[in-house]
């Protein structure tokens, strides 16, 4: 029998606020303006000894950390999110997890108020 491979995935949110300069100058995405997010982050592999992929209590603390840097303020003012797109927001989470989580396998940002989300498989 092979061995069993296991996904745990664990979420957070943060309220910030953002716009995107692009686009028509009157385009409304250019006017700052504020979203609920919420990032779930899945670590994939085996049970290890202790008979899990990881500590799913150190992911989640891993998890509020990083969205903790976010909530409240402005995105566009965080390196690397300049332009803060969903697509940059999952690039962001993967940066600071995956050193801790090498087993990283997906990270979801949603805004889930306005039924938008966007996925990384990695």
């Amino acid at each position: 029998m092979t061995e069993a491979i296991f996904e745990i995935t664990k979420a957070a949110t943060f309220d910030a606020a953002h716009f995107i300069a692009q686009g028509e100058p009157d385009h409304r995405y250019r006017r700052m303006h504020g979203h609920s997010f919420r990032v779930d982050a899945s670590v994939r592999g085996p049970a290890g000894e202790a008979g899990w992929v990881e500590d799913l209590d150190q992911l989640d603390t891993a998890l509020k950390a990083v969205a903790a840097e976010l909530d409240h303020g402005l995105l566009n003012d965080k390196p690397g999110l300049e332009t803060p797109t969903l697509e940059r927001l999952c690039l962001y989470f993967v940066e600071r997890l995956r050193p801790r989580f090498p087993g990283l396998s997906r990270i979801v940002v949603s805004r889930p108020t306005i039924n938008e989300s966007c996925a990384l498989t990695l």
